[in-house]
């Protein structure tokens, strides 16, 4: 970690990695990098890091899912949140025609703050990843933030056991489905 953020290890093949998905009418690829602090410098290493990795990801003829994410735990989360919304913009604003991304983020601080890279004309959608939070913090946080999606995965299986009955897991998992579904309408 170095100013307050995590950024991937080098992808050696990843050439070769894209190809191979490419062959196999893969649609995109996600990068994850962690950002823990706000610190300007992290939160730019972080963001470059992504985008000069997905503009190999775009010229393989894929669409990358840029992930940034915020630990929910940053004592500065909407600090950081807003260095990282600035960061994109200006990085969004440096891709060309059909060069398009996915944004994979937080649930921001402060509600719609990702608004501006929704309406990105080279963003194909920006998902909320739930992060940590329990999947009804996530899901409120995600209601107040109008046209973002969930792509959750720990809030999604929240309450999923192996001990549970066919009836019951399926029961729970139905009713996890139908929530997230819902606070994702908004």
């Amino acid at each position: 970690m170095s100013d307050g953020a995590q950024v991937m290890k080098p992808i050696p093949n990843l050439g070769e990695l894209l190809d191979k998905a490419r062959a196999n009418d893969i649609f995109g690829t996600k990068m994850r990098s962690v950002i823990k602090e706000a610190d300007p410098a992290g939160v730019s290493a972080v963001v470059d890091q992504q985008f000069e990795i997905g503009r190999e990801i775009v010229a393989a003829g894929l669409v990358p899912i840029i992930e940034p994410e915020v630990d929910i735990h940053c004592p500065d989360k909407a600090g950081a949140e807003d260095l990282l919304l600035e960061r994109i913009l200006q990085q969004l604003d440096g891709l060309g025609d059909g060069e398009n991304v996915m944004l994979k983020l937080t649930l921001p601080e402060q509600d719609n703050l990702y608004a501006p890279c929704i309406d990105h004309a080279n963003v194909v959608r920006v998902v909320a990843l739930s992060g940590g939070y329990s999947r009804e913090e996530a899901n409120a946080r995600l209601a107040r933030n109008n046209r973002m999606v969930a792509s959750f995965s720990r809030a999604l299986a929240e309450g999923l056991s192996a001990n549970q009955t066919d009836d019951e897991f399926n029961a729970m998992l139905d009713g996890s489905i139908q929530a997230i579904f819902d606070a994702s309408a908004t």
